[in-house]
């Protein structure tokens, strides 16, 4: 396991993980770091099993995270950065990673991550970053802070729905029951139901407030 723990911290320190497959990374980070007496890196890993493990040692305040933690896959370290914060919910977790792509600075955010920093922004900004997710704020250098706003200028497809599945939209939004839309319709309440479900599934929606809500947003009812 590649580790190196400390185990008498400051009690004020940000205890600090790092979780990079390049060991000259990580002891580059441990030396710029470990220069501010607020931060204390207090563990090491270069695989995910080696993160969840050295993370369940040293309960850390912050993990700085790269995405590509082997070359069987780039983007290995989402789904560790989903593990570490559903098991350690106080985690902040910083992605400081190479890739740069609109789509992998937004599934980052949806798998737990504070922030998202690339490997070239510069010592003050990446500190700056590392303080600002230790007070639950949000921590993006320029380059993520731009693919963010990308993102939320791209609006989300439109799903397709049949002619009877929009007047079914339609009813919902009105609050009818599906007894009373089988009415209105002239089609049994299990129809109805069918029809729900399908739109739930199209719409990605948990219930039936969800589906009037996504739906007006979308322009469809």
């Amino acid at each position: 396991m590649t580790t190196e723990q400390r185990t008498h911290v400051p009690t004020r320190a940000l205890r600090i993980v790092l979780v990079d497959d390049h060991a000259i990374v990580r002891h580059g980070l441990r030396s710029i770091l470990e220069r501010e007496s607020d931060l204390d890196v207090v563990g090491e890993a270069s695989t995910a099993a080696e993160a969840a493990a050295v993370v369940e040692q040293t309960r850390p305040s912050i993990v700085l995270l790269d995405l590509k933690l082997s070359t069987a896959a780039d983007t290995e370290g989402l789904d560790l950065c989903a593990r570490l914060t559903q098991r350690h919910p106080e985690l902040a977790v910083l992605v400081l990673t190479t890739f740069l792509d609109d789509s992998l600075v937004v599934e980052a955010i949806r798998h737990g991550a504070r922030g998202y920093v690339v490997k070239d922004v510069d010592t003050t900004e990446l500190l700056r970053s590392i303080r600002a997710v230790a007070r639950n704020e949000s921590a993006f250098d320029s380059h993520a802070a731009a693919a963010m706003v990308r993102s939320m200028r791209v609006q989300p497809e439109r799903p397709k729905f049949t002619e009877r599945e929009l007047r079914v939209l339609q009813l919902l939004a009105h609050g009818l029951s599906n007894r009373e839309i089988g009415g209105e319709l002239y089609i049994s309440e299990t129809t109805v139901k069918f029809h729900v479900r399908n739109i739930m599934r199209k719409m990605d929606a948990s219930s039936r407030a969800e589906v009037v809500y996504e739906a007006s947003k979308l322009g469809v009812i």
